[in-house]
Formats: C-alpha cells, structure tokens, sequence
C-alpha cells in the first residue's frame, strides 16, 4: 500500500518495483521475500486501467481524480485481489476486509465507508463468489516471548522570537510524525537523537534533554517471525535552520511548525501522547 501510494502521488512514472524494494528494506527489513509484494504492486499497475473503470462505474459521484490517494490505492488492491487474484490464496471476502481494515487504519470512518462502499457493490455485482469462504485462523502471539529490537526517536524543537517551533516530519501517507530510527553500535541514545535529527530532517542538534516516553509494535524478522520494536522519544533542542527530508524514503517533506499550528496536524495516534508531553515540558506545564 505504501509503495502504490508512493507511486500514484507521483504521477505513476516512477520505478514501482523499485519504490517497492527500497520501502520493505526500508520499514520492513525482516520479510524474506519481496518477490510476492513486488508482483502484487506490478499485477495492480498493469491492471490499474480497468481498476479504475470499475471504480468509476462503481462510485459513478466520484471521479478517479478527485478521490483520495490512499482511498484509492487500496481500492486498486482490494480490487486487484477480488477480480484478477488467486481465491484460493485470497478469498473475496477476506480482500474486501482487509482492505476495509487497511481504510480504518489509516483514513479513518469516512474512508473505510467509502471503500466498503465501492468494494461491497462489486462484490454484489459479481454474484458474492465465496461468500462462506474464510481466511485459515491465525494462532495467537504471546508478545511477553517476542525479541525486542530498540529504537530512538525524539519531539526536536527550537526557540525563536516568537516562541517554540517543533519540527516534524510527513510521512507519504501524509500524516506528520517525529524523526526515529535504530541505534549504531556502541552509540548512546543522545549520539543517535543527533545523527537522526540530522540525516532524516537536516535539524541541527544543540541538546538532546528529557525523556518523555517510549512507544512500541511488532515488525517482522528475517525468519518470518516477529519482534518487538520500542521506541525511546527524547525532547532534544536544535538551530533554528531550513529543514530538508531526508533520503532514506518514506518521507515526503520536513517542516517547522508553531505550537498552535502542532494542534491542526494529522498525526498517529500513539505519536500524539508523545509530542503533548513535549510541548507541556516547553510550557512549563506539569507532564
């Protein structure tokens, strides 16, 4: 999904298998074989054409063009999966939830509506094959036994004459999150906090001070398996300078804010806990 989004937002010229590879290195070191996402992404971007008519006579009010990105992308997998794909390996039923589950997670109510929308009138119209078909249960993941790989990460800010401005980071999903990353080897949390800030939105560091929480969720390994990823956040201060993305992917734009422009972005939910404990210490609030 994040690949196809990538892809579309730019046009849909770029190298998809490319954009694919370098994002699952990138955020999803541990699968072992790319080869399955890469011909996902491929089927979906050969069929995007008649994707897209279905789409249209499916939600005729809505034009291609002015549906959003991410709704879109997903609804070209969900599709993909319910028209051209392997029902053995996918049941319709189980692509069309997923695909709704993907909405919710990251378009919210309205997106995860239109989509089910959309996929549940193909679905009717195609007679509901496999509609008693499920998905093989999943056994359950005792996350007490799971490794534990540690990250840092940290809310950066800087002072000016006008107050505090926090730095951020946009994500291609278009949310705004905090620059976060692993540690090198036999590097402190504070010589991390510095290298990231610089590499992944070019902020400058002056101090990295307080500890304000860790946050954690489960990746995968290179076995297939998974672990769990805890990140420790820092408030760390930095030189008021021009910001600039960074070039590891992933990241769309980085930018200074002003805390009263923080309280209108669209943020993760489990990054909001952190960069409130943040602007609190920089009020002067109690945490």
């Amino acid at each position: 999904m994040q690949s196809l989004f990538e892809w579309d937002f730019g046009g849909c010229t770029a190298d998809l298998e490319e954009i694919v590879k370098r994002n699952a290195a990138e955020f999803a070191p541990g699968i072992p074989d790319t080869d399955f996402m890469v011909t996902l992404a491929q089927g979906i971007a050969d069929k995007r054409a008649k994707i897209d008519e279905v789409i249209v006579a499916a939600a005729p009010e809505w034009p291609i063009e002015k549906i959003a990105v991410l709704n879109r992308t997903i609804l070209r997998i969900g599709l993909f999966e319910l028209l051209f794909g392997d029902r053995k390996e996918v049941p319709p039923k189980v692509a069309i939830n997923e695909a709704i589950e993907l909405a919710k997670s990251f378009g919210g109510d309205s997106g995860s509506r239109f989509v089910n929308g959309v996929l549940g009138a193909v679905y009717r119209e195609m007679g509901e094959p496999g509609k008693d078909q499920t998905s093989k249960k999943k056994e359950p993941i005792d996350i007490t036994k799971l490794p534990i790989d540690r990250l840092i990460g940290a809310v950066v800010y800087t002072k000016t004459g006008n107050g505090v401005k926090l730095a951020l980071l946009r994500d291609v999903f278009g949310k705004w999150t905090l620059t976060k990353g692993h540690l090198k080897d036999e590097e402190t949390d504070t010589d991390g906090v510095v290298r990231k800030a610089l590499d992944e939105m070019g902020a400058v560091i002056i101090e990295v001070k307080d500890l304000l929480g860790e946050n954690e969720y489960l990746a995968n390994t290179e076995d297939g398996g998974k672990l769990r990823k805890q990140v420790r956040y820092f408030l760390a201060e930095a030189k008021d300078g021009d910001l600039r993305p960074g070039e590891s992917g992933g990241i769309a734009d980085a930018k200074w804010f002003t805390l009263p422009e923080v309280i209108d972005l669209t943020m993760y939910d489990d990054i909001l806990p952190i960069v409130t404990k943040g602007v609190n210490i920089l009020l002067g609030k109690s945490s």
